[in-house]
């Protein structure tokens, strides 16, 4: 059967060479298997009749039934277009030809009853018909066609080539006899029946012509619950191999080093989120296969904290540590942060980034190498060939889909056996996607916020409310606090942009004067010096108000700032304004992060602000984001070595289905790891298909 959905699209009947090339350029498809594929994106409703009182031009598509009482040809030569009249006992509606003329007066006759499908349309306050569909009613009450009629994606060169989506239906109306009783179930009769599920050939064969709307539900079910299966048998398949093969040093003990800061340096009391999940890394440690754990966590719950001890549990084990970040400032808020941290401890930790001076530099790289240095933190500069440990153990990874698979394997190749790698994602990620993009890795998440925190009260503002927002500027500058003002750049180069940040920072220095008040401006396209000259004066307290671009999205941490005011927040995702809004919110005072949009908001945009508003769960926030934009291009977010391609199944909508799915390729693998028996054939053979010939980044987190 494989043999014959490899068969080129060219041998089908009614493509050819020329018809095959466009087909391959336009929609990729190249193969008989392409166009099985390739799905519709949309059915027209053929049973439901709308009587023409009904018609208006509100209304998608509508089918009528009704005689027609008038044909006139109207107009010369190019201008000729072909008038009709046809009527229900409710009313009557104009049918209009500007191509076909010819042929349409002569079919058309007039006393027969016809069925006719088109869209409304309005012309001089009238309601028409534009190119309708036209049958007699004998012929439509006599077709075997499906009442639900399928619509495929096309395009103009495809049309052109008559290949919309008409001629689409009709060469898979060629293709499907061809297929009957030829395709292979893929999926085991266990999980078929455990699951209900349609057969596939049954399930393919009424997704392209559907027999009923409640058989076509079960055909999308079906192949919906085929690709989350698939992938999820993947990833857990991967999982399992790597698990088998990854040897992982042991972290046998809990000592001196994390016990110590356990009881002197701890600055807070551990929320039951994270101790739960230090459980989880400390059973990982112990098993002697490599960890590859992802740890994500909303802003500020603590997930630095985490990562810190998990080093200290390799310190305590003889090991060295490194923590790569994707920048620089924060890389150095890392550092910061941790030094501050052991502080009085008997641990070493240098930073490493583009910027170290030659002779410091050396000097970190004797210390690793000599294993006198505990903890490296950096950027890309850790992967260096010329940066050596003496025994590394552990890596951090903080932020990773900012680093490549490539990168992060030669940090992995610091030492004979791969360290364990705990990777840090401050981006909430819905469980469903989490489990479809990091399926290979094991999850944990931080849900909740450290104790004592108060929860950043969120405004959305109107324009005309400037004046408003002005003053309660004044007010929390008066009582000692700092203030973000972000304005949207989405591209640094794009000078409508930019001239507005300007135009904001000459407007806030206007309205907050010195020597009264002292404002910073921080942008993409400062010099590296200036903008970090920047920063510091508003970290060290030096400015009241820093006028930004989104550079403080990540790595800024300011405990005195309390307000973050977000222009055009519009413009901004979900995603982002809650990172923004993350800046705040990092000291004992109340903060504040207020968004300021136009009058004029498109209905996502007020779903954006009604969001932001309601709540500050990152998670919530993540599920809606989601929604709002679909998973996007997963192929460019998934660093697992298996690459996502979802023709029916969505992540947004689906998450029920992924964790059957999940469930199901779990409970296959688990009996049956290497798919050896009779009826999991077919499995092995669609992966072994699947991955043939590409690199096996699998290895790698």
């Amino acid at each position: 059967m494989s043999q014959l959905l490899s068969t080129s699209i060219e041998y089908l009947k009614g493509v050819g060479p020329k018809r095959a090339e466009i087909l391959a350029s336009e929609l990729g498809i190249r193969t008989y298997r392409g166009l099985l594929h390739h799905f519709p994106f949309r059915y027209e409703d053929r049973t439901k009749f709308y009587k023409i009182s009904e018609v208006n031009g509100d209304l998608p598509y509508v089918q009528l039934v009704g005689e027609l009482i008038h044909v006139q040809e109207i107009g010369e030569k190019f201008k000729k277009r072909l008038v009709a009249k046809l009527k229900d006992d409710t009313g009557t509606i104009e049918l209009v030809w500007f191509k076909g003329v010819t042929y349409f007066k002569k079919v058309l006759k007039v006393g027969e009853k016809y069925v006719v499908f088109a869209k409304p349309n309005i012309f001089n306050s009238k309601i028409n018909l534009v190119h309708p569909e036209v049958e007699t009613l004998i012929e439509h009450k006599n077709s075997v066609q499906s009442k639900l009629q399928a619509v495929y994606h096309s395009s103009e060169k495809l049309t052109k080539f008559a290949l919309g989506s008409k001629n689409i239906s009709r060469l898979m109306k060629t293709l499907l006899p061809q297929l009957k009783y030829k395709l292979d179930e893929n999926l085991p009769l266990r999980i078929i029946t455990e699951h209900q599920l349609l057969d596939r050939e049954t399930a393919l064969f009424n997704i392209h012509f559907p027999v009923s709307i409640e058989l076509l539900k079960k055909s999308i079910a079906r192949i919906k619950f085929e690709e989350l299966f698939m992938i999820q048998l993947e990833l857990l398949k991967l999982k399992l191999v790597n698990l088998e093969k990854s040897n992982g040093f042991v972290f046998g003990d809990i000592g001196e080093k994390f016990n110590g800061f356990y009881a002197n340096n701890l600055p807070f009391e551990l929320t039951g989120a994270q101790k739960r999940v230090l459980k989880e890394i400390r059973i990982d440690l112990k098993r002697g296969k490599q960890m590859n754990r992802l740890l994500q966590g909303d802003v500020g719950s603590g997930k630095t904290i985490v990562a810190l001890m998990t080093i200290l549990m390799g310190l305590d084990n003889g090991f060295q540590a490194a923590l790569m970040a994707p920048t620089e400032i924060l890389a150095t808020q890392h550092y910061e942060g941790l030094k501050e941290l052991l502080k009085g401890m008997d641990v070493s930790i240098e930073l490493l980034t583009g910027s170290v001076r030659a002779k410091k530099r050396r000097e970190i790289h004797a210390a690793l190498e000599s294993g006198t240095l505990d903890i490296l933190i950096g950027t890309h500069a850790l992967i260096e060939d010329k940066v050596i440990f003496k025994n590394i153990g552990i890596a951090i990874i903080d932020e990773q889909h900012r680093f490549g698979v490539a990168q992060r394997a030669k940090l992995y190749k610091k030492n004979t056996i791969p360290p364990h790698v705990l990777i840090m994602t401050a981006t909430p990620i819905p469980r469903t996607l989490a489990m479809t993009l990091y399926g290979d890795l094991d999850v944990s998440v931080i849900d909740e916020l450290p104790p004592g925190r108060k929860e950043i009260q969120t405004l959305h503002w109107y324009e005309n409310k400037r004046l408003r927002l002005f003053g309660f500027m004044e007010q929390e500058i008066a009582k000692g606090r700092q203030i973000y003002v972000v304005y949207p750049l989405i591209e640094e180069s794009e000078k409508l942009d930019y001239a507005t940040l300007e135009e904001g920072y000459q407007h806030i220095f206007k309205r907050f004067p010195a020597p009264k008040y002292k404002v910073s401006i921080v942008h993409g396209k400062m010099k590296a010096h200036v903008k970090q000259f920047e920063m510091d004066r508003f970290v060290n307290g030096e400015t009241d108000i820093m006028v930004s671009t989104t550079v403080i999205e990540v790595g800024v941490n300011v405990p005195n700032a309390s307000v973050m005011i977000i222009e055009s927040a519009e413009r901004f995702g979900l995603s982002q304004l809650h990172q923004l809004r993350g800046r705040v919110g990092r000291g004992a005072e109340q903060s504040y992060c207020i968004l300021m949009t136009g009058n004029k908001l498109s209905s996502d945009g007020r779903l954006r602000m009604k969001t932001m508003t309601a709540t500050n769960d990152g998670f919530q926030i993540a599920e809606v984001d989601l929604k709002l934009r679909g998973p996007g291009d997963l192929r460019g977010t998934q660093q697992s070595g298996t690459p996502i391609n979802l023709k029916l199944a969505n992540l947004a909508t689906d998450g029920e289905l992924i964790q059957k799915a999940r469930k199901a390729a779990f409970s296959i693998l688990d009996s049956d790891p290497n798919l050896e028996r009779m009826e999991h054939q077919n499995l092995r053979q669609y992966l072994g298909e699947k991955n043939r010939g590409k690199t096996n980044w699998s290895s790698i987190s």
